[in-house]
């Protein structure tokens, strides 16, 4: 994983964490209760090991709402779109299906501004008695999980068993009794009263923002920071050094915010710094006056809309990360390998010098007395004297013979270690594209295109299973549609680059591919027709979008017409080469590039 990768990873799990506060999960809660309450829980499916999709029978029609328990991903939120169950139910799934299955919803409550919401069903029992049945989702984290319990909160099982070796804070087993621990010791800010907060806030000697949201519950510090800029107060001056104006300030638009949460209105927003998101609120933020702010009409369209693409990127990083760790322990290693003969061709350089020695020392040898330890000679190329070390006990010719060995032996050398270096250069650079094709796989099918390729070059071994697996479904290359109607076509790793280059275009084609680094190939579809300029932009776009250089400003773009393409014999996948090309600059941002469904 480069530094971009890294950093971007970094980035997104904060904002995940960060952003789906207290204020958020109120918002959902809000929005299923007018949804929802009264509906039957007619479908329940576990598409992944830590999230479910549970389906809904209600006055207005069908309604989704998925649950999602993962560390790194936790959310929930309504969707119209529908997820595949696995061929067999894991065991929560069905241990819901036996008890709430059918079952009504009767409430849905958020126990102060917590990150946690509890869903009640009814439904009656064997014996036709009407039973109580409390599903919590808590979204905190890698804390996060999804736990159902009676009535009395005694837990009838989790997605994710937590036992005292894990956490002695609270067990999450069947019997145990749920509740949730104040570890943190923060303050319900719906409950405070006047004064509250300068006692819980502003006696700590800390920043202000973090004493807000380290002392109450719910504030993220993106929350926090909004309360403090709508008080007109300094976030980041000290908590205890506020002047006692600036206490009250703080205090008093504390109260309207919870105010504003009692009486429901929420302003679900996404802060757009160009079109690159950067945070979203169910409360409208006033900070970012000179980003974008695009409102939504739900905070589950907001929530969907921002963590959908984020969701499948990291769902496919925590699949890839086995083929990740090959290829970059490979990849370090090669690189260790070429530094190491980048060195010994430098050592090899020499030998031009001891070629020189002895062809000077066979014209110059019957000056030199015998015992010498050293001769000082004409260089007939330099016209310079040369000064030549040699061995005493030997005679001039014999050191002569000693330094033609010498350079034999370099020469040997640097000829091998100049096929073996051009050979660790094409692997480094193939193991590069390799890795820049797991940053765009969008799916499970391209996973399994990547470790065949890995397979087929003998990085891995081939695993007979999933090559049957893989037969289900052919990963396929993307495929975009221009402003003016022309077919382009995106590979998403090596195997689907060959296909695009050698099997989808024709020689009139236009190809493109970012220059010097690992990407795709793409493809304009001509069609025997005259490309517009607009089309080579937005080529150049994709090509630059889906290459290692997507998070710089600006990337060059080669690109040639298809049948100037030619792919040496025994070259690795995905590997061409051309001579005529011309070149241009375009911007990584493929918005408004329209993609057409496979």
């Amino acid at each position: 994983m480069n530094v971009y990768s890294i950093a971007y990873y970094l980035f997104f799990v904060y904002t995940v964490f960060m952003a789906y506060d207290g204020f958020t999960v109120a918002a959902v809660a809000a929005e299923l209760r007018e949804k929802l309450n009264g509906g039957y829980l007619a479908k329940i499916i576990q598409p992944e090991k830590d999230a479910l999709l549970l389906t809904f029978k209600t006055k207005d029609g069908q309604k989704r709402l998925l649950i999602s328990a993962s560390a790194s991903l936790p959310l929930i939120y309504l969707t119209e779109t529908n997820r595949k169950a696995p061929l067999q139910a894991p065991v929560f799934c069905m241990l819901l299906r036996k008890y709430i299955g059918g079952a009504r919803l009767l409430s849905v409550e958020q126990p102060g501004l917590e990150r946690v919401l509890i869903l009640t069903f009814e439904r009656r029992d064997e014996m036709g008695d009407l039973r109580t049945w409390k599903l919590t989702a808590e979204i905190m984290g890698k804390h996060s999980n999804l736990i159902l319990a009676d009535r009395e909160n005694r837990i009838v099982d989790a997605i994710k068993r937590i036992p005292v070796s894990v956490s002695s804070v609270r067990e999450v087993l069947p019997g145990r009794t749920w509740f949730i621990p104040n570890t943190a010791s923060k303050e319900d800010p719906l409950s405070l009263s006047a004064g509250d907060l300068q006692k819980t806030v502003c006696t700590k000697a800390m920043p202000l923002f973090k004493a807000v949201y380290t002392s109450l519950t719910g504030f993220s510090p993106v929350m926090a920071e909004e309360l403090c800029f709508r008080a007109r107060v300094d976030g980041g001056s000290p908590a205890n050094t506020l002047a006692p104006g600036e206490a009250d300030r703080l205090e008093r638009v504390l109260f309207s915010m919870m105010k504003e949460l009692r009486e429901l209105r929420f302003s679900p927003v996404m802060i757009l710094r160009g079109k690159t998101p950067v945070e979203f609120s169910s409360f409208m933020l006033t900070q970012y006056k000179d980003l974008t702010a695009v409102p939504f009409a739900s905070v589950s369209e907001l929530i969907e809309a921002y963590y959908t693409e984020k969701e499948t990127s990291v769902r496919i990083r925590q699949r890839s990360a086995d083929l990740r760790h090959i290829v970059q322990t490979i990849l370090d290693r090669d690189v260790r390998t070429l530094t190491l003969q980048e060195k010994q061709m430098q050592d090899t350089e020499k030998k031009e010098k001891y070629r020189l020695f002895g062809e000077l020392l066979h014209t110059y040898g019957y000056t030199i007395p015998p015992g010498s330890a050293k001769a000082e000679v004409d260089n007939y190329y330099t016209n310079e004297k040369t000064l030549i070390p040699l061995d005493p006990l030997l005679s001039p010719q014999q050191n002569a013979e000693k330094y033609y060995a010498r350079y034999t032996k370099l020469k040997r050398t640097a000829e091998a270690l100049q096929g073996r270096m051009q050979d660790m250069r094409e692997e480094i650079r193939h193991l590069e594209s390799i890795a820049e094709s797991l940053e765009t796989a969008a799916d499970d099918r391209d996973l399994s295109q990547i470790r065949q390729e890995l397979a087929d070059c003998g990085y891995v071994r081939q695993n007979r299973s999933s090559g049957k697996k893989q037969q289900s479904g052919k990963a396929e290359p993307l495929h975009y549609r221009s402003t003016d109607g022309f077919d382009i076509y995106v590979g998403k790793n090596n195997y689907q680059n060959e296909e695009v280059s050698f099997r989808i275009a024709s020689g009139n084609d236009w190809w493109f591919h970012a220059k010097n680094m690992p990407g795709s190939h793409v493809i304009v579809k001509a069609e025997g027709k005259e490309i517009p300029d607009r089309v080579f932009e937005e080529a150049g776009r994709l090509a630059a979008y889906y290459s290692s250089g997507r998070l710089a400003p600006k990337v060059e773009i080669d690109y040639t017409l298809r049948r100037n393409l030619k792919k040496p014999a025994k070259a690795r996948p995905g590997f061409v080469i051309y001579y005529t090309n011309y070149s241009l600059m375009a911007e990584p941002d493929i918005t408004g590039i329209e993609r057409v469904p496979s």
